[in-house]
């Protein structure tokens, strides 16, 4: 058996690195920007960039831009739901013991997308389908995951996807938005007040060390999930989030 030698792992560190490049830039990035961002000849970045295109992990645009590519979606899918997986019993205690409906939800391609549900035991509960795709601006998990990001990174993925809103709470000027999001990063936690649906809250908390922005939340009718609810749940929120972190650090 032959040991891969150092050039081989330094391509695959670089190649990786180059995907993560893209990703923080908004998932496109022409030649110049990649180089600059990588610090790395240009000659370097294209060879790289030749291979990652010829495997489907990037494309090459008209314009000669590189953006993410088609294979990407499938690893992204399965790490979804292998981390949704893992995730549940953790959802199942929070909605045992908070009564209420607990999501497990990352950004993907500029929305949010749920990985893992809880169902609360009331009659009258919320309910996500694990793989649905909404917008980051007018949920808790979708503003707490923007709070995790950069306001320009921010202001980039709302300016690609829009601000559409689903109810008449709904945030829909991205300087609000902006406002919004760093409170949430002073308070450590991000709250939908009826602004996805009418009569409903959310309570959402970051799990940090996530392969991506990664956010818990607790949901449910307003009557019920008060403002008074969510600060007696967020301490139980923080605690299994950082279980679930510590999981994902682990099995690194």
């Amino acid at each position: 058996m032959t040991m891969a030698n150092g050039s081989g792992v330094q391509s695959v560190d670089r190649a990786i690195d180059l995907l993560e490049i893209m990703t923080d830039l908004g998932g496109d990035a022409a030649l110049s920007e990649l180089a600059a961002a990588a610090g790395l000849p240009l000659p370097t970045i294209h060879r790289l960039m030749r291979t990652l295109v010829g495997r489907g992990y990037a494309r090459q645009l008209p314009s000669r831009r590189y953006t993410l590519g088609p294979r990407l979606i499938r690893l992204g899918e399965s790490a979804g739901r292998q981390l949704g997986a893992s995730a549940r019993p953790h959802l199942e205690r929070l909605a045992r013991e908070l009564g209420e409906s607990a999501n497990l939800a990352m950004i993907d391609r500029d929305m949010v997308v749920y990985v893992a549900q809880a169902s609360s035991s009331h009659s009258m509960r919320m309910f996500t389908e694990v793989g649905r795709r909404v917008y980051t601006h007018c949920t808790g998990v979708g503003k707490m995951v923007l709070a995790e990001l950069p306001d320009q990174t921010v202001r980039d993925i709302v300016g690609r996807v829009g601000m559409p809103p689903a109810t008449d709470l709904s945030i829909t000027d991205v300087n609000d938005l902006i406002t919004e999001i760093r409170t949430i990063r002073e308070q450590g936690y991000a709250v939908d007040d009826g602004e996805q649906e009418i009569g409903v809250r959310c309570f959402a908390v970051p799990v940090k060390d996530a392969p991506t922005p990664t956010a818990l939340s607790i949901s449910g009718p307003a009557a019920r999930v008060t403002y008074e609810f969510g600060e007696a749940a967020l301490p139980l929120l923080h605690e299994v989030a950082e279980t679930i972190s510590k999981e994902l650090l682990s099995a690194a």
